[in-house]
């Protein structure tokens, strides 16, 4: 039965990056800008911080638009642009989460940012717990994932309307309300006192934003 799971799992593992086969349609790149808003509410001020972005798409378009503010920046997915490999301010690594976390200096970022990443994920409780390994102390985490209402949204958009990819859709491991969400941050490590989760575009998307000690 192990063998069989672990099967399962390989199969329905991600053989690209975000935005590697196919361009951004309208609704991506609103809901993108709608997640930096948040993001930047939540963690306030970037400037000169040391960040991860964990998933963050072959473009990591988040980092980009805040590139002139941050300290330094990682970009970690399975593939990243020859541009951000590049840059004095950026350090991009590839491969397959959560592994991919594994060669980061532990303790050493003030946030980590992962932003409709979990969802993907066969194991996101270790991924979580990585990611706040990696944090400073007083570190915040931010992580962003699709409701069960952004559920019925999503589907709609994708497999009927085509507003958005398929193949992203059909590659969503679970949804998360914000009990849910809770949950599964507190058993990647972090306290229940330092974890705040809230209901966000329209209650579309759910988020987290986590404290390291």
């Amino acid at each position: 039965m192990a063998e069989s799971k672990d099967a399962t799992q390989a199969e329905g593992s991600r053989d690209e990056a975000f935005g590697v086969a196919y361009r951004l349609t309208p609704m991506d790149k609103l809901g993108m800008w709608l997640s930096r808003r948040q993001i930047e509410n939540a963690l306030g001020s970037l400037r000169g911080k040391r960040i991860v972005d964990v998933g963050s798409g072959h473009e990591a378009h988040f980092i980009r638009s805040v590139l002139d503010s941050v300290g330094h920046a990682t970009v970690v997915d399975i593939s990243i642009a020859k541009d951000l490999h590049e840059h004095p301010r950026v350090t991009a690594v590839e491969g397959r989460l959560p592994d991919a976390l594994d060669g980061l200096e532990p303790h050493s970022y003030d946030f980590v940012v992962s932003n409709n990443v979990l969802e993907h994920l066969w194991n996101p409780e270790e991924a979580i717990e990585k990611m706040r390994l990696l944090l400073k102390p007083g570190g915040r985490c931010f992580l962003n994932v699709p409701s069960w209402a952004g559920k019925v949204v999503l589907e709609a958009a994708a497999f009927r309307l085509g507003l958005t990819v398929k193949a992203e859709i059909d590659d969503h491991k679970a949804y998360y309300d914000t009990r849910e969400l809770w949950k599964l941050v507190v058993k990647g490590g972090f306290k229940p006192s330092n974890v705040r989760c809230r209901a966000h575009k329209m209650f579309l998307n759910t988020y987290a934003v986590c404290t390291a000690e």
